[in-house]
């Protein structure tokens, strides 16, 4: 199967200095894949410099003369800037010229622009972001990431749905455990929002496993987690912080004094191979899920290797038909989890965390 990925060459902190080396990297990993380089023809010829012939034949440039800057309105632009680099690859998209959309590029830009020009899958209200966290046991699919600061129950139970099809069909879990992040994991936890969707997920026919804590994320204890945008914003930020924060700590501590940079030039082994562990590069690409295209969206700070990851991502999405796999699931939910009546239950008064 030949995939082709539509590439934002133009998005970012770094533009073609990253993301073209990283398109002839994604090339090199993926035998058979297909590139489409959007954005200043000028800059992405630069890029490629003196790349082999055989990597240029399965490369094509499109040209765009706009760029979305990363402090850009959404709003403005979806309105103002219809030929960015941005708006084109996912046009291609749209067109069938290409099979999924990679950008760098400002992130309520391109859930704007994608939602607009791509629209939503039957069923769904709102696309949501979701990506794969580390865990003790593997990796986590996690969403909503930010898309949907506000949401109802029903979008959290099509979130659970959309996070479970994309965990079955890159992961190979036949039936994923769902988790609903809350502030405790008895059924009496959480405000009303997370209550209801608690009981409809119960009636959703997926592998429901319950409420979960903030640490049960990197415990493993499911497969997905869910919750609305801001939560899980909040938690992944605060995550990347942490992360940052230790590996300060653990290279001012080895470089305190001769001793212990000694002691880390011994222990170098296994620090490589716990930086090689928990490095986000690794992790690099949110999925844009719910919308009739496969968009994935990397850091706007990401180097050649996280871009290059975004890209396989996206490949390994369009292989494993993860649309496809999203309708389905949603197709073959009850009505019942979405818009039956609930129990009482769902109703009963916050109690304290």
């Amino acid at each position: 199967m030949t995939v082709t990925v539509a590439i934002d060459a133009m998005g970012g902190d770094h533009g073609p200095a990253v993301t073209v080396p990283a398109a002839l990297a994604f090339l090199d990993a993926c035998a058979g894949a297909r590139a489409i380089l959007v954005g200043s023809a000028e800059a992405i010829d630069a890029a490629l410099g003196t790349a082999d012939a055989s990597r240029r034949a399965r490369i094509d440039v499109q040209p765009a003369s706009e760029v979305v800057t990363m402090d850009e309105k959404p709003a403005d632009a979806l309105r103002r800037k219809k030929d960015s680099s941005m708006r084109v690859a996912i046009n291609l998209v749209k067109e069938g010229r290409a099979d999924a959309c990679v950008s760098a590029g400002n992130t309520g830009a391109l859930m704007a622009i994608a939602r607009f020009v791509l629209k939503t899958l039957p069923g769904i209200d709102r696309p949501a972001i979701a990506s794969q966290l580390p865990t003790r046991k593997g990796v986590v699919t996690a969403l909503d990431l930010g898309a949907n600061v506000n949401c109802t129950a029903e979008q959290l139970v099509q979130f659970a749905a959309m996070g479970s099809a994309l965990c079955a069909a890159v992961s190979g879990i036949e039936r994923p455990r769902v988790g609903l992040l809350n502030i405790g994991v008895e059924d009496i936890k959480g405000n009303e929002l997370v209550k209801e969707a608690s009981e409809r997920l119960k009636q959703s026919g997926l592998n429901f496993y319950g409420n979960i804590e903030g640490d049960d994320i990197y415990k493993g204890t499911t497969d997905v987690v869910v919750c609305d945008g801001f939560v899980g914003n909040v938690a992944l930020k605060t995550s990347e912080g942490l992360a940052q924060m230790l590996a300060e700590f653990l290279k001012t501590e080895f470089m305190r004094n001769p001793l212990t940079k000694l002691s880390a030039a011994i222990a170098w082994p296994v620090l490589r191979a716990f930086r090689a562990r928990v490095d986000p590069r690794r992790h690099n690409g949110a999925t844009l899920v719910g919308l009739k295209g496969v968009v994935v969206k990397s850091h706007g700070s990401a180097d050649v290797m996280s871009f290059t990851h975004a890209l396989v991502k996206a490949h390994a999405e369009v292989t494993h038909r993860v649309l496809e796999q999203i309708a389905a699931r949603i197709a073959a939910m009850p009505a019942a989890a979405l818009s039956a009546p609930l129990p009482s239950a769902a109703t009963v008064p916050a109690a304290d965390a």
